[in-house]
């Protein structure tokens, strides 16, 4: 795993601050924060939307920054909690291949074994779906 540099910190303290503005325990139950950094620096968040098919908090970062314009991405993370305990988390499989199909080469940090630190999209998913069309 690569080291954090100071703007990846920043970047989880803006996934952690996701949950922080849009908590709400007894609505929507919001525990989980993402964000994402563009190659061009800008940093775009979400947090999951909680009801019977859901949306993770990766893909309401990744759909806002892509309704922005963004369309280079250099690295997301997500966080799982609230104000005052929370954690680095892996993105589900769901959201390792949409990253892998909007994002390719995005750095995911990850906590693994008591280390936070970052990988490629590609090597969380070593084996991703690739569509080859209608042909073959």
């Amino acid at each position: 795993m690569k080291r954090l540099s100071e703007e990846d910190k920043q970047l989880i303290e803006s996934a952690r601050a996701a949950i922080d503005r849009n908590y709400d325990e007894k609505h929507y139950y919001h525990v989980v924060g993402a964000a994402v950094r563009c190659k061009g620096g800008n940093v775009y968040t979400g947090v999951n939307c909680d009801n019977i098919h859901g949306a993770c908090a990766e893909f309401i970062a990744m759909g806002a920054a892509i309704s922005a314009g963004e369309r280079e991405f250099e690295t997301i993370v997500a966080v799982f909690g609230r104000r005052d305990k929370w954690r680095v988390v892996p993105p589900c499989g769901n959201c390792r291949q949409m990253l892998f199909e909007y994002a390719p080469g995005i750095q995911v940090i990850i906590a693994h074994e008591g280390e936070t630190g970052k990988l490629a999209i590609e090597e969380l998913l070593p084996y991703p779906y690739v569509f080859t069309g209608y042909d073959g």
